[in-house]
């Protein structure tokens, strides 16, 4: 058996005798680390890594000292006070958003994915190859978070926590690093053109020829070495792995151009092609780095609301005020806010009133009024008064993180267009590569002097860059479009359903009203003045507890009544100043005056004397100020509207017969919704719409669902889409982005799968040489990146 670490190659200390079974043998491990990923290595199917690795001394990748410095910087990750950051919980299952580096395409996703599917305890995947994030659960008792990080690690990729403070300082270290290879690429660019400009004159002797060649690969080598290097690595990455991604095809063509001229300057024969590398390194650069400034405006939304949440908040204690990390805030702390400062966490309002400025949240403009005992959200600016908060959420638990998680989560998601192109992308290199290989065996027939030129030109031109970027890029733009108007896109795909469905389902109470009971319409008996009968109502009114009674109370201040009795479900009498006055229903005075009429058509609510009728409300829920508008706007394009109410069918009706509303169905329980939804289901897919915790299961049964809803109900709600700002003017803001990203989606596709199939051709037949094929690449990408840019313009 052989003396040397099979993984690492370094001596077997003596009286060890470690070994892993590898393709049927059994091979020495030097240690425990070096057993552990060589087992870890089997047990993936990956053990391809030991057929490619460098084995000379000096190139090893995983060595014992390397893998514990890694295992220890890892397993930092498991302390339960880190976590607490960026880590969500619900009991044994566990989740986090990590940061990943070294992702360039969809198909290292792809690899990401089915790396972590195959570790224990791991539940849910998803990687975003337009953020470079990953979404992952697991269960705590089977796996950790260090277990998960070091698998990644396996595969060639970083990942650590994602923080949203520090997107920004890693976008900033990223673009950096491609300002610094992208000056090197244009000098060189510029250096190697004036030279090959020298080399096209036919008088130029071969002693000054050959100057110029080494001079051009002077130029060139710091290109190759330095600037395509994030083009290999992840090339090498796919092919270690047994996949493609469309570095594959860029790498190769590189190196090809590269070694062809690098001999034909030794030997002093054939042709060079430095300023193509040059140039083609220099173009793929600026494209990707225009995609990934692109992407980073899509995502950094979210992100810059962070940056708002301040680090340090004056806590209560013993000895007075005294300021804390805010990281180190508990549930049930009290803390200070002082007016014009953000309110770092989510609580309770322990004065008396105060205004909010809750815009970054909601996308509300105007400040909200709040109340003793209201919840004051982390993000929202106090505007007027010095506030006590005793905090009830801080970090993850938050609102303000609620809805960045939410937002991760939609981009994180893949909409069957955007499954498909990562499909279509993979297999295009492949077939980019197939024929490459083709047409360069056909020209070596017909032209062996253009066989290496046609080739070269086939592999730049076809490279699939801007189809795996065509669904991706404007996913970012739409989710980040919508969180701009205060609505949070939870499932992705309805972005791909809603063009698709011409059936609305509306609930009535908290949907089409405020689900909050007002005044709409009064009258007034002169007898006694307005302040008088206010007064007396609402005198009477505060002895009630039933919702529609709020209204009356709050005409003005209460005073202590006489003999007041409470007759449920009639109303409340009592003597104010030696007179008894009533204040109910219209058969609750007709006890008293039993020809009475109510003096106002609607009136629900009427107080009366023992002598006569002094006064009728109406109250009722209020209809939202946008309802009409949305649901003509929907009634214009096509739609079914349908009302299915809890509600009685005289008020639904009345509702209704104000609104263009097609179809009313009354008096339903949750069940009976969910029957009526699936009937209409029949005719095609719908959208419901609801109040989000009463309508559970009708919009977990929709194809579509919407609702509105803040706070805690963000967590309980199981609709698809979450309406921040109370506007129902967002159903009309989320169908026409829905409808405007379909529409970029397939201009995308068009141009991408076009493009390819009009430059195949000409690069085939030698139409189109390698710098033509460069920029043809090159501007493709841009043209699809700059198209879904538009979803990115603020919707009107």
């Amino acid at each position: 058996m052989s003396s040397s670490c099979f993984h690492c190659h370094q001596p077997v200390p003596r009286g060890i005798d470690l070994t892993v079974e590898i393709e049927g043998q059994q091979q020495p491990m030097c240690c425990f680390g070096c057993q552990s990923v060589a087992e870890t290595i089997v047990d993936q199917g990956l053990t391809h890594f030991y057929k490619y690795r460098e084995t000379k001394p000096g190139e090893l990748i995983l060595v014992p000292d390397e893998l514990q410095q890694l295992q220890s910087e890892l397993e930092r990750y498991d302390d339960p006070d880190i976590q607490r950051e960026f880590v969500s919980r619900q009991g044994e299952r566990q989740a986090a958003t990590l940061a990943l580096e070294g992702m360039t395409c969809a198909a290292c996703a792809w690899l990401i994915e089915r790396q972590l599917m195959n570790t224990s305890g791991v539940s849910k995947v998803v990687v975003n190859s337009a953020t470079e994030r990953l979404q992952v659960e697991w269960q705590a008792d089977q796996t950790r978070l260090s277990d998960i990080l070091r698998a990644i690690h396996q595969v060639g990729y970083k990942a650590l926590p994602f923080q949203q403070a520090d997107l920004e300082a890693s976008y900033e270290k990223k673009r950096r690093g491609y300002i610094r290879r992208l000056g090197v690429a244009g000098i060189a660019s510029m250096q190697t053109m004036m030279v090959a400009f020298g080399l096209y004159f036919d008088d130029i002797d071969d002693t000054t020829r050959l100057y110029f060649w080494w001079v051009s690969l002077l130029f060139t080598a710091p290109v190759i070495v330095y600037s395509c290097q994030p083009f290999f690595v992840n090339a090498l990455k796919a092919l270690k792995a047994r996949t493609l991604n469309m570095d594959v095809p860029v790498a190769l063509a590189m190196a090809i151009a590269f070694v062809a001229s690098f001999y034909a300057t030794v030997t002093d024969t054939g042709e060079i092609y430095y300023e193509c590398v040059s140039m083609f390194a220099f173009f793929l650069l600026s494209g990707r780095f225009l995609e990934m400034q692109a992407k980073h405006k899509a995502v950094a939304n979210a992100a810059n609301l962070m940056k708002l949440i301040p680090a340090i908040a004056e806590r209560k204690t013993d000895e007075g005020w005294q300021q804390v990390m805010v990281k180190y805030l508990e549930p049930g702390d009290v803390i200070r806010v002082k007016a014009g400062e953000t309110i770092p966490a989510d609580g309770q309002l322990m004065d008396a009133d105060a205004w909010c400025d809750e815009s970054l949240l909601t996308g509300e403009s105007r400040p909200v009024a709040k109340k003793q005992l209201d919840t004051v959200y982390a993000g929202s600016i106090n505007q007027e008064h010095p506030i006590s908060i005793r905090i009830q959420a801080t970090h993850q638990e938050t609102l303000l993180s609620g809805i960045i998680s939410l937002q991760d989560s939609a981009l994180e998601q893949k909409p069957r267009f955007v499954r498909l192109a990562d499909i279509v992308s993979r297999y295009f290199v492949l077939m980019t590569l197939i024929v490459t290989t083709l047409t360069y065996v056909a020209w070596t027939f017909i032209d062996p002097s253009k066989a290496f030129w046609v080739m070269l030109a086939v592999l730049v031109a076809t490279c699939p860059c801007a189809l795996s970027l065509a669904a991706p890029t404007a996913m970012s733009g739409a989710v980040s479009r919508l969180n701009r108007s205060g609505i949070l896109i939870k499932h992705a795909v309805l972005m791909e359903a809603l063009p698709k469905m011409k059936t609305l389902c509306v609930d009535k109470t908290g949907t089409l009203t405020r689900g909050q009971f007002s005044i709409v319409d009064c009258v007034y008996n002169d007898t006694l003045s307005a302040a008088d009968i206010e007064h007396i109502a609402a005198s009477l009114e505060s002895y009630s507890e039933h919702p529609i009674a709020r209204p009356i109370q709050r005409l003005s201040a209460h005073q202590p009544l006489d003999a007041v009795e409470i007759h449920q479900g009639f109303g409340i009498s009592g003597c104010y100043q030696g007179e008894r006055y009533r204040i109910g229903s219209l058969a609750f005075i007709q006890q008293w005056h039993p020809d009475a009429t109510s003096p106002m058509e609607h009136a629900n609510v009427i107080l009366a004397s023992e002598k006569q009728i002094l006064a009728a409300w109406q109250v009722d829920d209020e209809l939202r100020a946008d309802t009409a508008t949305t649901l003509q706007w929907y009634k214009n394009r096509g739609f079914n509207i349908v009302m299915l109410t809890g509600d009685s069918a005289e008020r639904a009706e009345q509702l209704a017969a104000s609104l263009p509303i097609d179809q009313v169905y009354a008096g339903l329980k949750p069940e009976d919704k969910l029957s009526r939804l699936q009937s209409l289901r029949k005719d095609g897919p719908v959208l419901m719409v609801g109040d989000g915790i009463n309508d559970g299961p009708v919009l977990a049964g929709a194809d579509g669902s919407v609702t509105f809803a803040t706070g805690s109900d963000l967590a309980q709600t199981s609709s698809d889409v979450v309406i921040l700002n109370g506007e129902l003017a967002g159903l009309r803001r989320m169908y026409e982005t829905a409808t405007l990203t379909r529409r970029i989606i397939r201009q995308n596709f068009t141009w991408a799968i076009g493009y390819n199939l009009v430059i195949l051709p000409l690069a085939v037949t030698g139409q189109v040489g390698p710098l033509l094929a460069m920029l043809g690449m090159s501007a493709s990408s841009l043209i699809v990146m700059t198209n879904s840019l538009r979803l990115m313009r603020d919707a009107r």
